[in-house]
């Protein structure tokens, strides 16, 4: 197969703003870390096709340079019994918070095939589509290759990318244990590996020779320069930019990064792997969280509402990076710039 570069051989500067899902990735966000010279990303994870179209006509308005969109890509139901007795040892926390717990979750496919044709209909195709959770089918990946985006496959192991270049993908993301939010196994069920990013990258390496952009705890200059010495072509950041202006991330996450000092993974938001600041819920809750996604999701999302209008960190949900700590406010533009200048210079 074909390797396009065109959407990565581009960029001024090699860092990719993540696409963080839930709010903290924004169309500024996005224009801010282009206007660095690097790429940056919608998330239409949680939102209708609509919404995400929405967004990309906010992004279009703000910035000309090519810029992506990340999909999620839908799970096979939970067990559904497994959800019900999830649901009855949440009771007493929703009670004590009065808030009500959903006795239903309808089948839930994250608007996916709208968003398919979304995309496909635009008078102007994304420039990049990248997938997390899985990956599309090899109908609808020709489908966008023809209408002119260039792919990238999320994988957390050879085999996920030896699938992603079955499929079609243009490059892969290789996210390692320490990224912070949710891991990007292809199934819910699988348990995440802990296998360190730059080792990982050599395996992926071994298996496929498509670009690769390394995502996962790359907090700092000389972090980046080891991801960018191992094969990547570019570097995915996600934690450190929580903190920038443009960020959608809330008062409370931003300084819950510098306040806590511990990042676990969990199932009990969402029933999905996720790293996130370790606290009491999860400390509570995690034992007894099914792989079932997205109906935790949904199960939780009137706790997760609720502690985040109260500022509860310790019942929030604080997706974070290992890397977390060195999190900085400030224009992203200037965070990116920095980062790549002290990366260069940890290179040399």
């Amino acid at each position: 197969m074909a390797v396009r570069l065109d959407a990565l051989d581009r960029l001024a500067v090699p860092v990719i703003a993540a696409p963080m899902a839930g709010g903290a990735s924004t169309p500024e966000l996005v224009a801010a870390v282009n206007g660095a010279g690097g790429l940056g990303f919608l998330a239409a994870g949680y939102r209708s096709a609509a919404a995400m179209l929405e967004q990309i006509h906010r992004v279009r308005e703000t910035t000309d340079r090519p810029f992506g969109v990340n999909l999620f890509v839908p799970a096979e139901p939970g067990d559904p019994a497994a959800v019900a007795a999830y649901r009855d040892r949440l009771r007493p926390e929703a009670e004590r918070h009065g808030v009500t717990l959903p006795e239903t979750i309808a089948p839930d496919r994250d608007d996916w095939d709208a968003k398919i044709a979304a995309l496909l209909a635009g008078p102007a195709p994304v420039p990049v589509v990248s997938y997390t959770f899985g990956l599309p089918s090899a109908e609808e990946a020709r489908a966008l290759r023809a209408a002119g985006s260039f792919q990238v496959g999320t994988v957390t192991t050879p085999e996920e990318a030896r699938r992603a270049e079955a499929v079609g993908m243009d490059a892969l993301c290789v996210q390692g244990p320490e990224a912070g939010g949710h891991r990007a196994t292809h199934r819910v069920a699988d348990r995440p590996g802990d296998q360190p990013l730059l080792e990982l990258l050599a395996g992926v390496r071994a298996v496929t020779g498509l670009p690769l952009i390394a995502a996962g705890g790359l907090a700092d200059g000389p972090a980046v320069a080891g991801a960018l010495r191992a094969g990547a072509v570019a570097v995915q950041l996600g934690t450190a930019l929580l903190c920038a202006d443009e960020s959608g991330a809330s008062a409370a996450h931003r300084s819950a990064l510098a306040e806590f000092e511990e990042t676990v993974v969990t199932r009990s938001f969402t029933g999905r792997p996720a790293r996130g600041l370790r606290n009491a819920f999860i400390d509570r809750y995690e034992p007894y969280a099914p792989a079932a996604y997205p109906e935790v999701h949904h199960l939780t999302q009137p706790l997760r509402a609720a502690a985040t209008r109260r500022g509860d960190t310790a019942a929030m949900h604080l997706w974070a990076g290992t890397g977390h700590r060195a999190a900085r406010g400030g224009p992203a533009a200037e965070l990116v710039k920095e980062l790549w200048e002290r990366a260069r210079a940890a290179g040399r």
